[in-house]
């Protein structure tokens, strides 16, 4: 077990302590007291805060609901399923998931998400941006949303990406039609280095390099003198950032090699868990968004077994992420959702798989003001197989563009704004509409 320093001993925690030994326990209690003032500090500086980062723990290839977080244990559709009770009286989640479901007093659920893509690409494009893909316009991801719309706090600097994805997937975030510079940074295993900052010459040598760009830059901008467009794209923004950054200390957020092994350990000894941890640091370290990915959901084939193996990764890692976030006073700042690009068919195919199904899957949401133990939506345990109206078998359905706009509104951020795309046409930054139920 792992035992932590008092300084990220909860508030509740300190406090029941402090009730155990009386007056006898003084002196034992004093850096639990100074770790209580710490933590009720903390508490009025949140107190009215909205969140300010998100956490995306992507599973892509598509997450069965019916064994992770709509199982109908006992019904035809469960094929075999079990399901196992939670800490929230009336929710239940699939078998695998034992950790989490000992935080579900902190998690709730959104059920019933439907969106009208069943082709992989299509719909994690969907999912992820909160429109359905177009061929005259690329729509920025979620997470470039964020940091395009929120500017970092008065008197803090970071040098390393606000929006980071970590074993990124088919389709990282992009910055679509707000640009490249809202691209997520793509890192991989936190166990290994990260990519392209370092330099590959020596210090002299890096340094003539940028001086005959920066003179190619200036002969190339005189020779096209009062060009606007070429003025702006040549500023070379992005690359003072980078170098910026290869120097920066804020690298070491990345980095969760010299952390405790009793800090490491709870996520599992896998490069998803170690993801899961370093989202932690980056969004101390003031990342707005970071994408952690989980793949080999696809399945077509063998669905039990091989939903099972990916749960057996996925539950410590969920589990301590939000484990982690309280420790750190983080839980009221960071809203984390966890979920894919759509969910399985109620039944199963002659090959023991479940196919795509877009029309009621799941996501769990915690964090940023979420009123854990919840559920939002339901799936019927008996939906018609092959129905060509599988909504009717849904309550309280929203469509993938509400929880978009349900993040973005908890931000702090109008949904409904509308930006011009670069042909200067007007579009609305989310077409949904808050999902009610989570937060009051």
């Amino acid at each position: 077990m792992h035992c932590r320093s008092p300084e990220h001993y909860s508030r509740r925690t300190l406090l029941k302590a402090a009730g155990i030994g009386g007056l006898s326990s003084i002196s034992w209690l004093t850096p639990l007291a100074t770790a209580l003032a710490r933590a009720q500090e903390t508490d009025k500086r949140n107190a009215g805060k909205r969140p300010k980062s998100l956490i995306v723990l992507w599973m892509e290839g598509a997450p069965s609901q019916l064994e992770t977080f709509d199982p109908h244990p006992g019904t035809e559709i469960a094929a075999g399923s079990k399901a196992i009770q939670t800490n929230a009286p009336g929710i239940m989640l699939g078998k695998g998931l034992e950790q989490t479901a000992t935080l579900m007093d902190s998690i709730s659920i959104v059920r019933a998400l439907t969106s009208k893509e069943g082709d992989h690409e299509r719909a994690i494009y969907n999912v992820k941006t909160g429109y359905r893909p177009d061929p005259t316009l690329t729509h920025p991801s979620i997470g470039s949303v964020i940091c395009h719309q929120l500017k970092d706090a008065a008197g803090t600097t970071i040098d390393i990406p606000r929006h980071v994805s970590i074993l990124p997937g088919q389709l990282p975030g992009r910055g679509g039609y707000l640009g490249d510079s809202y691209d997520a940074f793509k890192v991989f295993d936190p166990l290994g280095s990260i990519p392209d900052v370092k330099t590959l010459v020596k210090k002299d040598r890096q340094k003539q390099r940028l001086l005959d760009l920066q003179r190619m830059d200036q002969k190339f901008i005189s020779s096209r003198a009062n060009n606007q467009i070429v003025e702006g794209k040549l500023g070379n923004h992005n690359l003072e950032a980078a170098l910026k950054m290869m120097s920066s200390e804020q690298l070491k957020a990345f980095d969760i090699s010299e952390l405790p092994i009793g800090v490491r350990q709870p996520f599992g000894d896998t490069p998803f868990g170690r993801g899961c941890l370093a989202a932690i640091g980056l969004i101390e370290s003031g990342v707005r968004c970071v994408e952690v990915t989980l793949g080999g959901w696809d399945t077509h084939v063998n669905n039990h077994e091989l939903q099972g193996n990916r749960i057996k990764v996925l539950d410590p890692a969920f589990a301590s992420l939000i484990r982690e976030l309280k420790a750190r006073d983080l839980l009221d700042t960071t809203m984390v959702v966890c979920g894919g690009e759509f969910g399985r068919t109620p039944w199963v195919n002659g090959l023991g798989g479940r196919d795509h199904w877009p029309h009621g899957f799941s996501v769990a949401m915690a964090g940023g003001g979420i009123q854990g133990g919840r559920v939002v939506g339901e799936t019927s345990p008996a939906p018609e197989r092959g129905s060509k109206t599988p909504s009717k078998f849904l309550r309280d359905a929203n469509p993938i563009e509400n929880l978009h706009a349900t993040i973005l509104n908890r931000l702090g951020i109008d949904y409904s704004r509308e930006l011009d795309t670069p042909i200067g046409r007007p579009l609305k930054i989310c077409a949904g509409q808050p999902i009610g139920g989570l937060f009051e």
